[in-house]
């Protein structure tokens, strides 16, 4: 097995959950290679799930930012869902051994694909739009791209570059206390759900349904 491969138990395969990570958790690390070596950017990803086999990841970036200067390279996007310390008096068998540590439960998606620069600023504006409507769709007065004056927009607009990243594979990660017995699961779910707040109970869901 690939040193970068997740363990068997823990691996996540199925296509549709990984874009869902994605589209939940937009906010992608871009891990690129330049001229002084490795970076890490922060980036807010759009998924186009119908472009190419595993999908394609559509962005943008500051023009003073060198990240886009990578072009042409493969890059590594991660993407990381719910999360949450695991405490081992959640775990049945505690009662029955006492043999048991802590540990972190969590969901990642690592997406590799190839850098393209775009500077078409006709594509730019429409990923704009499209982000801030898929953001704003929530809020009572969703602000729009047209609500700022078109000269300052067009600033902004040259400012930018655009990044579309092709994804040529996954490395995906659900590690949700599949390697531990039924009763430890149960009692890892219902600690979970006892902390009470978004990415617990997010992550109680996972346990539950997910299958040794």
């Amino acid at each position: 097995m690939d040193a970068c491969t997740p363990p068997k138990i823990f691996r996540q395969s199925d296509l549709a959950e990984i874009h869902g990570l994605i589209e939940t958790h937009p906010l992608g690390a871009l891990i690129t290679n330049g001229a002084d070596g490795l970076e890490a950017n922060h980036i807010p990803f759009e998924l186009d799930r119908d472009s190419g086999e595993f999908g394609t990841l559509l962005g943008h970036v500051a023009r003073a930012n060198p990240v886009w200067q990578t072009e042409s390279q493969e890059v590594l996007v991660v993407f990381q869902g719910a999360n949450h310390y695991v405490s081992p008096a959640w775990y049945a068998s505690k009662q029955v051994h006492g043999k048991v540590v802590p540990t972190w439960n969590y969901v990642v998606a690592h997406a590799y694909g190839t850098l393209r620069v775009i500077e078409d600023r006709d594509w730019i504006r429409s990923h704009m739009e499209r982000l801030t409507t898929r953001h704003e769709s929530s809020s009572r007065a969703p602000w729009q791209v047209s609500d700022a004056p078109e000269s300052f927009t067009e600033r902004m607009l040259r400012a930018v570059v655009g990044v579309e990243i092709a994804l040529a594979r996954f490395e995906a990660k659900w590690k949700a206390s599949q390697n531990r017995p039924e009763t430890d699961r149960e009692g890892v779910a219902e600690g979970l759900r006892r902390k009470g707040h978004e990415d617990a109970m997010t992550l109680a869901g996972i346990v539950e349904s997910a299958r040794r």
